[in-house]
């Protein structure tokens, strides 16, 4: 690929590399690396498994999100639906399971729209982004220890969230950017049935 021979000069090597915290979730690695001009450096990283995001569009419009409390914010935070991959889960499954789990919700129609890298200075973590539509209600199957309401919100409500700074996850802003492009036809979505 063009661009990335284009890039050698700005590309950092590995020289070592050390596990630093090995959690059931998160692994926490620390680098020594050659920069491109011959110097060594570190760098402290977060290896993530992976995750997936749902934008959940009800027939009326509304999108259905969640309220939860996010223990390293210390407050309830705003979010539309979202988990993380098991091993060896394809990222549409692991959608179609979370907002079932999460929300109760199944859907007839699915599109993915992209990735998403919330934190690239220290996580490897993407997150793909898919969308719903065609929603039914079912019932909920929480995780032990997951606590979470759920709410339905319009688009000019997050926007004026988004605006007043009311509403700060990365991921659902980012959701919301792909929903306003895709509702003003700026960008496409590849809809297909569940």
């Amino acid at each position: 690929m063009q661009a990335e021979a284009d890039d050698a000069h700005l590309r950092e090597h590995c020289l070592e590399s050390k596990a630093v915290f090995e959690g059931n979730f998160l692994k926490v690695r620390r680098d020594t690396i050659r920069l491109p001009d011959g110097g060594v450096a570190s760098r402290e990283y977060i290896r993530h498994p992976g995750a997936v995001m749902i934008v959940p569009i009800l027939d009326d419009g509304r999108l259905l999100l969640e309220r939860q409390y996010r223990y390293p914010m210390g407050k309830v935070m705003l979010e539309f639906p979202a988990g993380k991959l098991d091993a060896g889960e394809a990222p549409l499954l692991c959608a179609q399971r979370e907002l079932l789990e999460e929300t109760g919700y199944s859907a007839t129609h699915w599109a993915h729209a992209g990735v998403l890298h919330n934190a690239i200075a220290y996580s490897d973590e993407g997150i793909e982004i898919f969308f719903a539509r065609g929603l039914t209600a079912g019932k909920q199957s929480l995780d032990a220890g997951e606590f979470l309401e759920l709410v339905t919100h319009d688009t000019a409500e997050l926007d004026a969230m988004a605006a007043s700074g009311a509403m700060t996850d990365a991921k659902t802003l980012i959701g919301l950017l792909w929903l306003t492009r895709w509702q003003r036809g700026e960008w496409a979505l590849d809809w297909q049935p569940a």
